[in-house]
């Protein structure tokens, strides 16, 4: 087991990692922002070290202070967590350059799997269901996309191969569009991603959001922990998940799930990731994988008692899976609601000193949060500032335990959206289950 992981994020997802890391036995060290010094993590971490100055770009995406932090601290591994550095393959290859692990696959595999266009590549040679399309990068020609666009059948969708977040997609519904589509997308790519690469798809118009949760340890072994519905978004950003999926033929799951590990096996893929698939019509048909932690990680494990993060790092030490895919039950069902700090109806940030923090209790109810009376959300980062997780023998169960958690959820000195969140979980169309991904939109009027 590693002796000293050094934590490279902040905020819920940094304490989650903290709190797996000393179960193991592990020494932690936390690196923050100026404006994170008084993150809950930092204070319980057996050493921190400022790497730079609020903005993100000085500090947690600041590969070289990274990587000088863990040489000072005799860090042995870094963990990524998600978002900033967990999916970016230089930073992957240079910690490991530097004789560190770090904790999530090679960064060739990074590297591959970030690439929408080889993503998709690798996973038809691995059988996993893709989304009819360009099978490629475009070609600069206007005629040879003209032909490409009429076999796949419009509406089609234009993507940036090395976009992700919902930037550089241009959906197009008529042939004398497609040019200038194609053209604006690829500027919106160079300009976001520094790659003008793009490549074409068929538009699915309601499709749902399903994932597979996958365990891997690169040395052949790979597990499936079943699948999320993530359908509830906005601008491309999930709201509120559930685990199963609801309304799902097994068998069929069961035929996505094979194709996924044995895509794992191919790849050589190590750690925790999640193959995102877009689901219309009894059909699964593959978008991306991330590779690493998710944050609605929490609902997998509620439904199956797997600690993610514990076996995440135990893999990358070396060991093999030490968990085999007949020992995996799906028990009962839990859902996850997204704590922001925003308002709950403009969606304007809402930084400032929390006053209060009451997180729910009872059975059957999880919050993962790095909140306390006291604490100042700062300006600097994404919203996010609780997960408020539960989970019950059935969905309905489960539902209903979020809409009293919900109730009990106390966030005073700052704007929240959990008022929105309420207004979800009282939805008839939600709480019947399987909405498509644009329901939460059509429903907000945007």
């Amino acid at each position: 087991m590693f002796e000293k992981v050094l934590i490279a994020n902040r905020g819920e997802i940094a304490l989650r990692i903290l709190r797996a890391c000393k179960e193991l036995g592990i020494k932690t060290v936390a690196v923050y922002s100026k404006a994170d010094r008084d993150l809950k993590h930092v204070r319980l971490a057996d050493e921190s070290v400022c790497i730079g100055p609020n903005a993100s770009a000085e500090s947690y995406l600041n590969i070289p202070a990274i990587i000088a932090a863990m040489e000072i601290t005799d860090s042995v591994a870094v963990h990524p967590g998600y978002g900033f550095l967990a999916e970016n393959a230089d930073f992957a290859e240079q910690v490991q350059k530097s004789g560190f692990v770090f904790i999530g696959p090679d960064a060739d595999v990074i590297r591959l799997m970030g690439d929408k266009v080889s993503a998709i590549d690798a996973m038809k040679k691995a059988g996993v269901p893709t989304v009819p399309g360009s099978d490629g990068p475009l070609p600069d020609d206007r005629e040879a996309c003209s032909v490409i666009a009429e076999r796949i059948g419009y509406p089609i969708i234009i993507k940036a191969a090395a976009g992700g977040g919902g930037r550089g997609m241009r959906v197009v519904h008529t042939a004398s569009a497609l040019w200038n589509s194609i053209q604006v997308t690829k500027s919106e790519a160079k300009a976001a991603f520094g790659d003008d690469t793009v490549y074409m798809e068929k538009f699915l118009q309601n499709p749902r959001h399903v994932e597979v949760q996958i365990l891997a340890d690169g040395q052949g072994n790979a597990i499936h922990l079943f699948d999320r519905d993530c359908s509830l978004q906005r601008r491309h950003q999930k709201v509120i998940e559930e685990a199963p999926a609801p309304g799902i033929d097994m068998a069929l799951r069961e035929q996505v799930y094979d194709a996924c590990t044995r895509a794992c096996n191919e790849i050589s893929y190590r750690g925790a990731g999640t193959f995102e698939f877009l689901y219309e019509d009894g059909g699964f048909y593959f978008i991306e994988m991330n590779t690493r932690i998710q944050v609605e990680h929490p609902v997998t494990e509620m439904i199956t008692g797997v600690d993610l993060i514990r076996e995440q790092i135990k893999v990358c030490t070396g060991e093999p899976l030490s968990i085999k895919q007949e020992d995996i039950k799906v028990t009962g069902h839990a859902f996850e609601c997204r704590i922001n700090a925003e308002d709950a109806k403009t969606f304007m940030p809402s930084p400032g000193l929390v006053k209060t923090f009451h997180p729910p209790g009872g059975l059957g109810i999880r919050v993962d949060s790095h909140l306390y009376g006291g604490y100042t959300v700062p300006p600097y980062y994404d919203s996010m500032i609780a997960k408020v997780i539960t989970y019950g023998d059935d969905r309905r169960s489960a539902l209903k335990r979020m809409e009293i958690a919900l109730e009990e959820l106390v966030v005073d000195g700052i704007k929240t959206n959990t008022d929105l969140q309420k207004e979800l979980v009282r939805d008839s169309a939600f709480g019947e289950g399987g909405v498509n991904i644009h329901y939460l939109e059509k429903k907000l009027g945007l």
